[in-house]
């Protein structure tokens, strides 16, 4: 397995990295008969190379930090780097199953404190490398949280902290003022070979800057860039909320990535981790993993350090840059944003909010006017 450093941090963590929403969520189709499934994987990753393991408090309300004791025990703490993340209030606002509606969010500092002792006892232990806040907001990134946060690596609670974008594709805004302001250790991201946006911008601006690493997640476009797709497949889980243009001309896509494949030797979900890992400021992929086969795969892909050229990775951002040629009808899904058309910032974000992408001179203004939170 090869490793990467969290910029700023001495924390090296494996390029392939286990997040374990698939089974403590629920939003995959696994419940929670397939708990023990999902331990086995988890210790069979720390067995394959992998340190870096990513949950968060939301996942089903607790459990998929549970999930995590076992593989700490089997690991060891010492020899894993533990993730989680922070921000929903599930105790007062539980949600409902099965739904896409965002739970309460909390971001102050005595939610902070109460969430943090929450985790570290479901976890069993009594630090956490990585704490991610939870698809936050740009209204929500003040200076009250991140002194917070500071306090809490001074503490010895907490040894870096970052945020995860979400819970769709977007927030630009938030990403850039992570990484060029609050300079956070780690910006998760939505990122893959046909949604670029704004994850490649992401790794360019952490390039300059010298500071945040960028850790994809949906690094296979939930499935597409995986080749276990039919057109006329249907589902019931998460990717229901996909509108039908994904999979439609996402099957034409792949199709024009084959000569690619065909250099590499490799399966198409190997092309799209070696893709990613081709950025030298994206420091881990982390790929929904449901199968032991599945696991294997994405390990070798992460672990021979076989990367694309420049002139791969070029010709994959013209393709997706023109729409592959197919038309307006196959553009990746549009942009969400805490910013309204004309640059307002939102105070009350909804997911299904019909929000046009910002445009590239519009963003700059817009966190100029949040005073640099």
């Amino acid at each position: 397995m090869i490793y990467r450093a969290i910029p700023g941090t001495d924390i090296k963590v494996s390029t392939l990295s286990f997040g374990n929403f698939i089974y403590g969520s629920g939003m995959w189709g696994k419940t929670v008969a397939d708990e023990p499934e999902g331990v086995v994987l988890q210790n069979k990753a720390f067995d394959l190379g992998v340190n870096f393991f990513d949950t968060a408090d939301a996942y089903d309300n607790g459990r998929a930090e549970q999930m995590m004791r076992d593989t700490i025990a089997y690991a060891g703490r010492a020899n894993i780097v533990l993730s989680t993340k922070f921000g929903y209030d599930f105790y007062s606002d539980p949600g409902t199953a099965g739904s896409h509606r965002e739970r309460k969010q909390d971001f102050s500092p005595s939610f902070l404190d109460f969430a943090l002792e929450q985790s570290l006892k479901r976890l069993g232990t009594d630090y956490i490398d990585l704490w991610q806040a939870h698809n936050i907001k740009l209204p929500q990134m003040t200076d009250e949280l991140r002194t917070a946060l500071d306090r809490l690596i001074r503490e010895g609670k907490i040894r870096s902290w970052g945020i995860a974008l979400g819970p769709a594709i977007g927030w630009r805004e938030e990403g850039a003022a992570a990484i060029e302001q609050w300079q956070c250790a780690t910006v998760q991201t939505v990122f893959n070979m046909l949604e670029q946006h704004p994850g490649r911008e992401f790794c360019v601006r952490s390039q300059r800057t010298g500071h945040t690493g960028i850790i994809s997640r949906v690094p296979h476009s939930s499935g597409i860039l995986q080749d276990i797709y039919t057109a006329d497949m249907t589902f019931t889980d998460h990717r229901k909320f996909r509108d039908r243009n994904w999979l439609v001309y996402g099957l034409k896509k792949v199709e024009m990535l084959r000569d690619i494949q065909k250099v590499h030797n490799c399966t198409l979900g190997q092309l799209a981790i070696k893709w990613l890992l081709s950025f030298p400021t994206l420091i881990s992929v982390q790929p929904n993993i449901t199968t032991e086969a599945e696991l294997a795969e994405f390990a070798t892909a992460a672990s021979d350090g076989a990367l694309l050229s420049p002139a791969e990775m070029k010709r994959i951002e013209e393709l997706v840059e023109s729409d592959f040629g197919f038309g307006p009808d196959a553009h990746a899904c549009d942009l969400k944003s805490s910013v309204t058309a004309n640059g307002i910032t939102r105070s009350d974000y909804q997911l299904d909010a019909p929000i046009p992408p910002l445009s590239e001179n519009r963003a700059p203004a817009a966190l100029q006017r949040q005073g640099g939170k």
